[in-house]
């Protein structure tokens, strides 16, 4: 799985392909994440820093405007509109 990218990861940085492979599923778990999941993980974040609500929320309201967005799984059939119509 993804092997092209571990591909150009390995030419591209110093690391070997193992170490490639476990950034890459790091990074895709980190963007996996759902955004209600997010805005928990980060409000507690933000908290355990000692910020209140409205600037937490404020933040987290910023912070969304510029996070990967998975899209929705799609059925075949979705997938068959996307491509014929």
């Amino acid at each position: 799985m993804h092997d092209e990218l571990v591909d150009h990861l390995t030419r591209s940085t110093p690391l070997q392909r193992g170490e490639a492979l476990r950034v890459i599923q790091d990074v895709l778990a980190y963007f996996d994440e759902t955004t209600e999941d997010y805005v928990r993980r980060r409000h507690r974040e933000l908290q355990a820093q000692g910020l209140v609500n409205a600037q937490i929320f404020e933040r987290v309201e910023a912070d969304l405007k510029y996070r990967a967005v998975a899209p929705p799984e799609l059925t075949l059939r979705q997938l068959r509109r996307i491509v014929y119509g």
